[in-house]
């Protein structure tokens, strides 16, 4: 798809997306992984996360999506929420990863959710572990969400199962096909590496570095 394409060209340019196969990350999840995602890095670069943020909102339009508060997942989904929420003028929300041990002990901060259609947003989606922690936090609430809004997701087979588990329609601009077309494309990756990047992604949990 264009717009996924032109994100990806983004997210490489301002060095959102890395390749580290000597030094993999591990993810929270206990994943290692060669390929690391950053898009914090979007509100350094307002001319593109102001791009990133126009394909969000032509993402909602495409997909029909109706809702009346943005909630933002703590702490990557936060400033994607609050500035597509500003572009859109919807009111946005947080979810915090844990409730404060003083004042409303709430989970979600910036307002009311009870009775409100909430569309979930997040910067990068891989097991969906924090993303269905924040669906749940939300519906406790007495909101109602049935979508997630992610500028990135790598599509792991047990993220997507989750999601559905949990009747979460999750849209992502960024799909981890996309990345791996633009990084041979603009050539970020020699055909090895590639070859590595894929064999990862079909299992990413038992990849050795």
């Amino acid at each position: 798809m264009e717009q996924e394409n032109k994100v990806v060209k983004i997210l490489l340019k301002i060095g959102a997306i890395k390749f580290s196969f000597e030094n993999p990350i591990t993810f929270k999840s206990g994943i290692v992984s060669p390929i690391y995602m950053d898009n914090r890095k979007l509100p350094f670069h307002p001319e593109e996360w102001k791009e990133v943020l126009e394909e969000m909102k032509n993402l909602i339009q495409e997909n029909n999506l109706v809702f009346d508060i943005i909630a933002g997942v703590e702490a990557g989904g936060i400033p994607h929420s609050a500035g597509l929420g500003l572009l859109i003028s919807k009111p946005s929300v947080f979810v915090r990863k844990k409730a404060k041990e003083h004042g409303t002990k709430s989970m979600i901060e910036g307002g009311e959710v009870k009775g409100k259609k909430v569309l979930l947003v997040e910067d990068l989606v891989s097991t969906g572990i924090s993303s269905l922690a924040s669906v749940k936090a939300i519906r406790e609430e007495g909101g109602e969400v049935n979508n997630c809004l992610a500028i990135a997701s790598y599509g792991f087979e047990e993220g997507e199962e989750a999601f559905k588990n949990e009747d979460i329609n999750l849209i992502s601009l960024v799909s981890f096909a996309d990345i791996i077309k633009e990084a041979e494309k603009g050539k970020y990756l020699d055909e090895e590496k590639l070859s590595e990047l894929k064999k990862w992604f079909s299992d990413p949990r038992a990849w050795k570095n």
